[in-house]
């Protein structure tokens, strides 16, 4: 008797995901990875989360021995993607001592974060740059940084890889009433400039609004303080919450009862904030800064100068009494968001790129 011939399948491969301090963070940029960690087996590949030191972008001696120990219990030849919060501060002599297909994930380069000294700002630049070089692919998550990083950074672009944060599909918020509910959704740092939103917020109190801003108050305590400073200095502790970070149930909930989503982030290097408001067809008040041009329409939200909170009360102001204005923003943002890529589409973006190193290892 004869057997049918067995089906010969491939082993799926693996790869490591090198990402400093903890994946349970609530960020944008930890939640990109545990999302793509979800997602990567869609795209054929398992992926296996490897813990770095917390101390990065600025580690310590003991955190670079602890990182070179880390990567020393990874298979050789092996792929490994790893966060741009530890790769850019990597030292190439480091990451040559390694038979492992590198690729960088870059949010946004190390040196646009805001904030920073002149001297941190060339450090980080020329630390990332090098780094960059030794990288056999570059994975980006917008069109913005992608060309950041050719201009400045001399990347090639055939070494980047665009995989754009996914969103999910929800239902479309419908407002609490009877005022105008406003959402924020950002840690308070500097770089997302509650400040300004406050300053502004201030020149609308004829208007019937109230604002919750969501994210940690833990990540800044001295921006903490000071946003805290000013709300009471403008007399908004009746208006403006103080949330903190929610999980995904409440702020779902949050995005639900919310009627406009305003943030003036000084930079963003892909914003998932804002995907997550189109999706729910929030219309969007925001700062023309990064690749925040590139995450909303033009056609649903309403894009000032950053650091200007006379025009952001100003476009609040036409969004918030302009019911007509408002409504069209709200259909375009619905509309946009109901064709943004989901975390499989970016899975298998990765998974390109991830593929390419490999099979250029091979012999």
């Amino acid at each position: 008797m004869r057997w049918p011939p067995m089906k010969r399948t491939l082993p799926v491969p693996d790869v490591w995901f090198a990402i400093p301090g903890d994946l349970t963070t609530l960020t944008g940029g930890y939640a990109y990875a545990r999302r793509l960690m979800a997602a990567l087996p869609s795209a054929g590949w398992i992926p296996h989360h490897l813990p770095l030191p917390t101390e990065f972008p600025t580690p310590s001696a003991n955190a670079l021995s602890a990182t070179r120990s880390i990567l020393s219990a990874v298979p050789a030849g092996a792929a490994i993607l790893v966060d741009g919060l530890a790769f850019g501060v990597l030292p190439p002599k480091m990451l040559a001592e390694f038979d492992l297909g590198f690729v960088a994930l870059v949010h946004h380069p190390l040196a646009a974060e805001t904030g920073l000294s002149e001297s941190e700002v060339k450090r980080f630049k020329d630390c990332e740059r090098a780094a960059l070089a030794v990288a056999r692919a570059v994975v980006v998550t917008s069109r913005h940084t992608l060309e950041t990083l050719v201009s400045d950074y001399g990347v090639a672009r055939g070494k980047l890889c665009l995989a754009s944060p996914g969103t999910d599909q929800a239902a479309r918020a419908r407002g609490a009433g009877p005022g105008a509910k406003l959402l924020t959704v950002a840690t308070l740092t500097h770089r997302k400039a509650h400040n300004v939103l406050i300053a502004a917020l201030a020149r609308l109190t004829d208007l019937d609004w109230s604002c919750d801003f969501v994210g940690s108050l833990d990540r800044d305590p001295r921006i903490t303080t000071n946003v805290r400073a000013l709300i009471k200095s403008c007399g908004l502790e009746a208006r403006v919450r103080l949330l903190g970070e929610l999980q995904d149930a409440v702020l779902g909930a949050a995005y639900a009862g919310s009627d406009i989503f305003v943030l003036p982030s000084r930079f963003e290097g892909y914003g998932m904030v804002f995907a997550e408001a189109l999706a729910r067809g929030l219309p969007i008040v925001a700062c023309a800064a990064g690749a925040v041009t590139e995450t909303v329409p033009a056609d649903a939200g309403v894009l000032v100068p950053v650091d200007n909170p006379a025009a952001l009360a100003e476009a609040l102001r036409r969004v918030l009494t302009d019911a007509g204005y408002r409504s069209r923003l709200s259909d375009a943002a619905w509309d946009h968001g109901r064709r943004l890529p989901t975390w499989s589409d970016t899975a298998a973006q990765v998974g390109q790129a991830l593929g390419q190193v490999v099979r250029s290892s091979l012999p």
